[in-house]
């Protein structure tokens, strides 16, 4: 195992995306985690990622006729691909020390990618050894094993899963098992942990604690020079925080004595990773502003993130690529190139890709819908910030626009939260409406979203809709994900979009941006401008102006795609924050 020496920095998150065969991710932040990591094996560089096995995934989402959601387990997890690792750690949660085993899946560099899909399941000594081509591990904890109590069992099992407590349960074996299993198998050489979000501050907590020494401050340095916190919430509430009495209940060795660790009495799992933490960001720019004033006390710094593109990329726009942009996947800078790309070509990689979409939807719904007519996109978390249901705010004018400027086919999938009562009650509107205007709006709503929807619809749509209540979007990657195959965005001026947005280039924006929070009249203010946009700009140049239009596709791509990777966001880790 001398070859464990060489991984450098452990990732930690409580869910990483890796297939969606394997359900270990909700959303966003599961998303970029995988996508990091799937470019730290394209660049070689020396991560291993850290995260729970989740074989119930977050849920299955089942829709009713009426539109309520319905969460079920997942039961069609793929475990073909990982291996049982020959390693058992404990951790005492309470009173009770809960065993912990691990297994591993192996992310390879895209020059190397067929090697793991041809092999399949491996033998536990192949797993901890690099091949050829360079492999990210990542190690999955799971405590459904021999040995443990029915509630213990179930602590891995479903992501964000249970009530109360259960999550700060699962937090603990992230971090403290996370670490101890890291050290079983040998990764002897590890100089930096990157905590993402609150829910990996554990794995700062068990260092500490096992650290030698009887000088406070020189334990606390040393942890800090290890450890980078990134956090990817832009409001308080978001942020998981317990009575100090809560964590001692569970963790009676916690260090709720350290100078600054705890606030009125409560642990803030936020705070406990920028306490720990020499370097801390946040994940846009618009976003650094934002948790800059929630958090003074300390300096955050901005690293955007970004997608990998070789997954985001359709594999129509693949094929343009290679052609005229040789080198694309290994070098993001190739995407400036973009410009000697012909419309012509352009034009027919997204019919191809749209056409992939239709069909799709073809076969879920048995709906024939025209690849000459504009569809647009909104794929997100329903919650009530991102207002997923902003477009549908004045439906006579919805239909007034398409009678004006040319017909709309709209495209809506995502899931709520289960304790989102609110998200999931946006849900029920949008079932209703394509029932009640099924003959005037083409509408659907794709079940069940998961990275293959993803796929087809960021590469498929004509436009991303995106319409987040500035501050609350901390980054946001869908705009991302559709600009690598050329589909300009039409978003609120927040997250990555207050970067991303280049007037007649890349998209366009509702609003002005930040500071725009305290407007009584926001909802009703920014439908107007989607509206106004729709009807005077958007529809008109689709339309009217198909070479214009393909002129900003090749434009979206090349101010866009060459920048809001994950190739570029590790690097500038590498380079800002882990400082290897």
């Amino acid at each position: 195992m001398e070859e464990l020496l060489n991984y450098k920095v452990a990732y930690f998150s409580l869910e990483i995306a890796l297939e969606s065969r394997l359900k270990s991710y909700a959303g966003g932040l599961g998303i970029l985690a995988g996508d990091l990591l799937r470019s730290a094996a394209d660049l070689r560089l020396p991560l291993v990622g850290v995260s729970l096995l989740n074989d119930q995934g977050y849920f299955k989402q089942v829709m009713t006729k009426d539109g309520q959601q319905i969460e079920e387990p997942v039961a069609d997890y793929d475990f073909s691909k990982l291996i049982k690792l020959p390693v058992e750690v404990t951790v005492n949660i309470g009173r009770e020390s809960v065993r912990v085993v691990a297994w591993q899946y192996l992310i390879t560099s895209q020059s190397g990618q067929a090697s793991l899909n041809e092999t399949g399941r491996r033998s536990a000594k192949a797993a901890i050894q690099p091949t050829a081509d360079y492999q990210v591990p990542v190690i999955l904890l799971d405590t459904n094993c021999a040995g443990n109590s029915t509630s213990a069992r179930q602590i891995t099992r479903r992501l964000y899963g249970g009530q109360g407590l259960d999550r700060l349960k699962q937090k603990i074996i992230l971090g403290r098992a996370g670490v101890k299993i890291l050290q079983a198998l040998g990764y002897n050489s590890l100089q930096k942990f990157h905590l993402n979000e609150g829910h990996g501050v554990f794995a700062a907590v068990e260092d500490f604690l096992s650290s030698p020494g009887t000088d406070l401050e020189a334990r606390l340095e040393m942890i800090r020079q290890k450890c980078i916190f990134t956090t990817h919430t832009p409001v308080n509430e978001a942020i998981n925080t317990y009575d100090i009495q809560e964590i001692l209940e569970y963790q009676p060795d916690f260090p709720v004595g350290l100078p600054g660790l705890a606030q009125n009495g409560q642990i803030n799992m936020a705070r406990v990773g920028l306490y720990f933490s020499h370097y801390s960001n946040a994940v846009s720019q618009s976003h650094q502003r934002t948790a800059q004033k929630m958090f003074p006390e300390y300096k955050l710094q901005a690293i955007t993130n970004g997608v990998h593109s070789a997954t985001w990329t359709a594999p129509e726009f693949q094929k343009l690529y290679n052609q005229y942009l040789p080198g694309w996947q290994a070098d993001e800078k190739q995407f400036l190139q973009a410009g000697l790309i012909p419309t012509v070509d352009l034009k027919k990689a997204h019919q191809q890709a749209k056409h992939r979409l239709l069909q799709y939807i073809y076969q879920s719904f048995q709906l024939k819908w025209s690849e000459e007519i504009f569809t647009l996109g909104l794929a997100r978390r329903f919650t009530p910030y991102k207002r997923l249901d902003l477009i549908f705010r004045d439906l006579e004018r919805l239909l007034a626009i398409q009678k004006a400027s040319g017909l709309i086919q709209i495209v809506c999938a995502g899931k709520a939260h289960p304790q989102d009562q609110a998200g999931q009650a946006m849900i029920k509107p949008i079932h209703q409406i394509k029932q009640d205007y099924k003959s005037r709006l083409a509408l659907v709503f794709l079940e069940d979203y998961d990275i293959e929807q993803a796929q087809l619809i960021t590469a498929g749509v004509d436009v991303l809709l995106n319409t987040p209540l500035p501050p609350l979007e901390a980054s946001g990657t869908s705009g991302m994900k559709a600009a690598h195959n050329g589909v300009p965005q039409l978003s609120t001026l927040d997250g990555w979009w207050s970067e991303g947005y280049l007037a007649g280039q890349t998209g366009w924006a509702i609003g002005q941006g930040l500071g725009r929070e305290a407007d009584p009249d926001i909802d009703a203010h920014d439908a107007a401008r989607l509206y106004e946009l729709l009807e005077k700009e958007i529809l008109p140049l689709y339309y009217q102006q198909p070479e214009k239009w393909a002129e900003m596709s090749r434009s979206t791509i090349v101010h866009n795609a060459p920048i809001f990777n994950t190739h570029r966001a590790l690097k500038q880790y590498w380079r800002e924050a882990y400082q290897l």
